[in-house]
């Protein structure tokens, strides 16, 4: 498949069309033909006469079947859950994704003030919050009847330093909370705008040529990364072949860009942490191995297909034991663990989780709470475990356990942060889909996809991966045979990028990897099967 992005401007006047047309000149006929099947088909959208429709990725198939994702507006207030994803085909419909189910709207003229919401959502986020909270009026059509909200959104850093950009709905009549999500997404729970790409900073000289230098990473072993030579001889940890992707030492810092990586003989590290490159190192393969896994495997060029590459930051604060996505930045940012019980959290599969919150957010968009969130956080553990495998690296055997690389005590290899196969092993997360998995912490929520995608690609019976035999439970005592994970990757990731909108949950991304089984000419019975052996029928 041909995958495109499109930077769309808004156009809201309302004398236009009831779909405003607003795109690259490359992909406008496909958001026009989309845009036509919408005013011809209002009511299976929900469409209010205010409704518009903001065009923001369009995809298109060999066989010419277009499929364009739409933010929506009404009267100029974003609607959450409002986005819809068109598929079309030779100027006909052929389906709609979407969760919104109603075309009611609320009045738009608010009881309490902006002022007044932020108060409300202060009372929840607390002090210490660096700048100003932000407030814009929204209406919110995630469940039920849509509501006129405030959505907040207050910044700071959390007891354990992580970074927060939280987002508080606040019912603009009533001040309730209905809904809070931070977009700040980590690699493991936490104790206590959407920019562009980053590619084309961090470059500090001139004269500058590609080079092929040797990272000492800690997981991996030794490893070849790509690098920048400056004409003064130095080299500095920039990967143009890869749009521009750079790493970073913050110092120990919580804030900032950090200080590029630069080095004398273009060999990075140590193979220790007794060097600050050699986690540079690990985070910098793992970026570049994470790219590659996207375009040669699904065809996409860069997080958000752009060609554009990120900010990846090490040494983040003090023996700081998480690692984090952040939209306001466009960047990745790694901790270097306790130093007691964990190592830093630079490894393959955590690199691969962190870079694909960053694919998520610029394709489904997936709002980083209840069912929706589980998915969000399950994405980047099946593609973060799909980039272990894509690298084989003999230093880190690839398997389904999520950072079981980072426990400095982990003798029998089998401690892990998620087992993917059975993820009740951690604890806390559950095997079995049930009514309120969307009120868990999202990373264990995470648990439900996870299974499913381990079942669908590996089944259920016994197999061995890096030298452990593991076997995955199902809900309803069924035998399920994997389809392999090269059709098990292929179809997740369609789902992700054709199907699923912000507010997809569970039943949602049942219905969004049949159709992309379908579509790719795969077995849908062997998707129901597995949705069904994790409980979601």
């Amino acid at each position: 498949m041909q995958n495109h992005l499109l930077s769309v401007a808004v156009v809201a006047a309302l004398t236009l069309p009831a779909a405003a047309i607003a795109a690259m000149p490359a992909h406008a006929a496909s958001v026009s033909r989309a845009l036509g099947l919408i005013d011809g088909h209002g009511a299976a959208l929900h469409r209010a006469d205010a409704d518009r429709f903001v065009a923001r990725d369009v995809i298109v198939d060999r066989n010419g079947t277009e499929h364009v994702r739409f933010d929506r507006t009404y009267r100029g207030l974003p609607v959450l859950g409002g986005d819809v994803v068109v598929h079309e085909r030779n100027g006909s419909l052929k389906s709609i994704s979407q969760t919104l189910k109603t075309a009611g709207r609320p009045n738009i003229t608010p009881t309490i003030s902006a002022n007044q919401a932020i108060v409300e959502a202060g009372t929840r986020f607390g002090t210490g919050f660096n700048g100003v909270p932000t407030s814009r009026l929204i209406i919110d059509a995630r469940s039920g009847a849509p509501t006129l909200a405030y959505e907040v959104m207050y910044s700071g850093i959390k007891a354990d330093q992580t970074p927060t950009d939280m987002h508080y709905v606040i019912n603009a009549h009533t001040g309730a909370l209905l809904g809070q999500w931070d977009t700040v997404e980590t690699a493991r729970q936490a104790k206590a705008k959407r920019p562009g790409g980053g590619g084309g900073g961090g470059t500090t000289c001139s004269g500058i040529t590609s080079a092929s230098g040797t990272g000492q990473s800690l997981f991996s072993g030794d490893v070849a990364i790509t690098t920048e030579k400056c004409s003064s001889g130095t080299y500095q940890m920039k990967d143009d072949s890869r749009g521009g992707g750079y790493t970073t030492d913050l110092g120990g810092r919580t804030s900032g860009t950090g200080t590029l990586l630069t080095d004398a003989d273009n060999s990075w590290g140590n193979n220790s942490t007794a060097d600050r490159a050699t986690v540079a190192a690990d985070a910098h393969y793992g970026v570049a191995t994470t790219w590659d896994y996207y375009k040669n495997v699904h065809g996409r060029n860069g997080i958000a297909n752009d060609g554009k590459g990120a900010l990846s930051r090490v040494h983040y604060g003090r023996s700081y034991s998480n690692a984090f996505w952040s939209d306001s930045c466009f960047c990745m940012t790694f901790g270097d663990g306790d130093g007691r019980s964990i190592y830093p959290l630079v490894d393959i599969d955590v690199a691969g989780h962190e870079m694909s919150h960053g694919v998520t957010a610029r394709t489904a968009n997936l709002t980083y709470s209840g069912e929706s969130g589980g998915l969000n956080e399950s994405n980047s553990d099946i593609f973060g475990t799909m980039v272990e495998f894509y690298a084989n690296n003999a230093n880190d055997t690839p398997d389904y356990m999520i950072g079981e690389e980072l426990y400095m005590s982990n003798p029998n290899g089998t401690k892990a942060l998620r087992y993917m196969y059975q993820p009740s092993l951690d604890g806390t997360s559950p095997d079995c889909y049930s009514s309120n998995v969307g009120s868990l912490d999202v990373h264990y929520s995470s648990a439900i996809g996870n299974h499913f995608f381990y079942l669908l690609a590996e089944g259920s019976a016994a197999k061995s991966f890096g030298g452990h035999t593991v076997s995955s439970p199902t809900c309803n005592g069924s035998s399920v045979t994997g389809i392999g994970r090269v059709q098990a990757e292929k179809i997740w990731y369609r789902a992700l990028t054709v199907y699923m909108t912000s507010n997809t949950n569970y039943a949602g991304a049942r219905a969004a990897t049949i159709n992309a089984a379908s579509d790719l000419g795969y077995s849908t019975s062997a998707v129901a099967a597995a949705w069904s052996a994790v409980g979601v029928n």
